[in-house]
């Protein structure tokens, strides 16, 4: 009875490994029985390891972009702040200069002589362009 347990065992053992040729390199190496479905398998995998690795690298790049988006966004942000501050407090001071009737006066003669300087100036290139 011993006897046939080990037959039967060395033929399932035999039959088991009967399609590996040996080890190569460490590895068992396949023998011809190793089907073409298998390697389309195998060939399958490498492809959707290569997309999900350009893939992984997209993300990165679009993650990158949108942080330095935002940095931009918040510098753009703070600047508007601070000019906003600065234009509150220029109309602050117009108010209180247009307060008082003799100021606004003032401004009015002052806007006046601006005016006609700039009207001064152009005329004067005008007549400067027509004879050159």
């Amino acid at each position: 009875m011993m006897v046939n347990y080990r037959r039967e065992n060395r033929a399932s053992r035999t039959s088991l490994f009967d399609g590996l040729d040996g080890l190569e390199e460490g590895r068992l190496r396949a023998s011809s029985s190793y089907s073409h479905d298998e390697r389309d398998n195998d060939e399958a995998l490498e492809n959707l390891q290569d997309r999900v690795s350009f893939l992984k690298r997209v993300t990165g790049d679009i993650h990158e972009e949108v942080e330095n988006h935002n940095r931009l966004l918040d510098k753009v942000g703070n600047k508007m702040d601070s000019a906003r501050g600065i234009m509150s407090g220029t109309i602050n001071r117009f108010k209180l200069v247009f307060e008082k009737k003799s100021n606004r006066k003032s401004c009015k003669l002052i806007a006046y002589f601006v005016l006609l300087f700039l009207i001064m100036y152009y005329l004067i290139r005008l007549l400067n362009y027509i004879k050159g």
